[in-house]
């Protein structure tokens, strides 16, 4: 056969050219084809959006897009969302069709100019998407007959598009850990999004992917601006220590206007008199602003009258940022402690049930920014005392006295070992020693009588403590770095409701004991640890926290290049 074959290529050169050729074109397009619909799986038109109806006749191609870059330029990430987006579509327009302009524009257009009046922002609206959309709506006819006209449009929308949509509903910062916020969140499809407003043909509003206390501070904001716009809020200036009911000062009428416009005070009398209204208007802002709610003009309460409106509307678009890094959607249980407003928030079906105050850490142990599933909670906890309060505390008084140890219900361990503290001596030690400590359970312990654990890297748990005063202080910064809950044995029982084994008599009977028990949560419940200065409430109030850990500076540094003075 091999014989054959030679005999055959002697003979016929020019034919087995040919056939070679073929094979070899044959293979090529097999390849091609194979190649083709790998990628047409990879990027396919989404038929959940698309229909006949929806496709029209006008197309751009790749050259077309590529082209378009070179006079518009933008970053990678954005040029590559522009191209997926017309590969998945089979380069249809998505702007218009063979009328026109679709509905999608204008309304895109008005909602970019909200955005550049909301936000202070003049990026996104550039002088040639201006005057091209004003082209098109002032001789539509004349526009549309000019192809050049339309593809620029369409192209410019779809690319600016992209650029408002990582920019409202990413943020401006990448990366959040930078600025030591360690709650995770899922990337968002512009593709989708995008999709659904081209798709629309009454106007319908899309819904924006961003959670709900986004969206209702920036509606704040925008009721900011408006004020804002129209000359502010009054400052409220007084040498008075003290104002309350009765009294008569010329400060009184700018307080009344001043919560008039925030609306704290249904109807303003413009006068000079402490009305019993203005007290009901004072509780409100007090409330708002974290204060102690007394119903009078002190100078906490003045401080935050005077701060200034263009402050105010910098503090809450730098928690709309921090607000873009939340997830969409939340679970339909869960917990959430925020930290500037010492407050723990439980929620069940996604609506909050109840809230309770809580103790954070000093501003040199910051409570650390992160999402935590509660696994266990501990009933009668020994207390491992952090190696650093060891060092640092615990070490110079054993120095003087070892019995200390015995006098706060403690114990020294060397592994499971304990160890009698007047056998060591503690003098030769400067730094860590080569012992734990811990607090044995007990009303005195450190950390009451229950503690609720969720593992992560921070050693930051929930807990129980003998310090009840503290919860009555308006400011409450005083731990190490982990949170103390004024009401644990109501918290206990509330995550234990749906566990047969556990009841509250069940409960109470270990807390006499001074026995440590842990009990095991199936499902777990997950736990935010978050750092808001400005949200809005379940009341629809703005509310308003001081920036104790200093995080509202470094972002705004980030998003205005300066800081946000409280």
């Amino acid at each position: 056969m091999e014989a054959y074959f030679l005999s055959i290529v002697k003979k016929r050169p020019v034919q087995i050219g040919i056939v070679a050729f073929v094979i070899c074109a044959l293979v090529a397009a097999f390849f091609i084809v194979k190649s083709v619909k790998k990628k047409k799986r990879a990027i396919q038109a989404d038929q959940s959006v698309y229909s006949n109806q929806n496709f029209t006749d006008l197309t751009t191609d790749s050259l077309e897009v590529e082209s378009f870059f070179k006079g518009f330029p933008t970053t990678d990430s954005i040029q590559q969302e522009v191209r997926e987006f017309y590969i998945r579509r089979n380069y249809q327009l998505a702007w218009f069709n063979e009328k026109g302009m679709t509905n999608a524009g204008p309304n895109f257009y008005s909602q970019l100019q909200s955005h550049s009046l909301e936000f202070d922002d003049k990026e996104l609206i550039t002088k040639s998407l201006d005057s091209l959309i004003m082209l098109s709506q002032t001789d539509e006819k004349q526009f549309i007959s000019q192809k050049e006209n339309i593809s620029q449009l369409e192209l410019m929308l779809t690319t600016t598009f992209f650029n408002y949509a990582h920019k409202t509903f990413s943020g401006t910062i990448k990366d959040p850990f930078d600025l030591e916020w360690f709650i995770p969140s899922k990337k968002k499809n512009y593709q989708t999004l995008l999709d659904s407003l081209v798709s629309f043909t009454r106007g319908e509003k899309v819904q924006e992917p961003v959670n709900q206390y986004y969206i209702l501070l920036k509606d704040k904001l925008v009721a900011y601006r408006e004020i804002q716009r129209n000359g502010g809020l009054p400052l409220v200036e007084t040498d008075v220590k003290l104002l309350a009911i009765g009294d008569s000062n010329t400060c009184i009428s700018s307080a009344k206007r001043h919560l008039f416009l925030t609306g704290d005070l249904g109807e303003n009398d413009n006068s000079n008199i402490f009305t019993d209204s203005l007290k009901t208007a004072l509780v409100r802002f007090q409330h708002r602003m974290g204060l102690v709610e007394n119903g009078k003009i002190n100078t906490a309460t003045l401080a935050e009258f005077n701060i200034p409106i263009e402050q105010r509307i910098k503090q809450i678009m730098v928690n709309m940022e921090r607000l873009r890094w939340v997830p969409v959607e939340m679970e339909e249980e869960y917990l959430l402690v925020n930290i500037p407003e010492f407050r723990l928030h439980i929620f069940d079906n996604q609506k909050q049930v109840w809230q309770m105050n809580v103790v954070v850490g000093k501003d040199v142990h910051k409570t650390s920014i992160f999402k935590g599933n509660i696994s266990q909670i501990v009933l009668n906890p020994y207390w491992g005392v952090p190696t650093s309060i060891v060092r640092n505390e615990i070490l110079p008084k054993l120095k003087r006295n070892p019995g200390y140890i015995a006098r706060n219900n403690m114990e020294v361990m060397s592994g499971n070992t304990v160890i009698d503290p007047y056998s060591i001596n503690w003098n030769k030690y400067n730094g860590n020693v080569p012992f734990s400590i811990r607090q044995k359970p007990g009303n005195n312990n450190a950390l009451g009588k229950i503690k609720f654990l969720f593992p992560n890297n921070f050693s930051i748990y929930l807990h129980d403590t003998p310090s009840k005063s503290l919860f009555n202080e308006s400011s409450r910064a005083f731990s190490h770095g982990c949170i103390r809950v004024a009401e644990p044995h109501k918290l206990a029982l509330y995550l234990l409701r749906k566990e047969s084994d556990w009841d509250e008599g069940k409960v109470d009977n270990i807390l006499k004991t001074s026995n440590q028990t842990v009990i095991k949560l199936q499902p777990t419940i997950p736990v935010y640890i978050a750092y808001f200065t400005s949200w809005v409430d379940n009341s629809g109030a703005l509310n308003f926290r001081k920036d104790i850990y200093h995080l509202d500076q470094k972002l705004s540094d980030e998003i205005f290049g300066e800081t946000v003075k409280q």
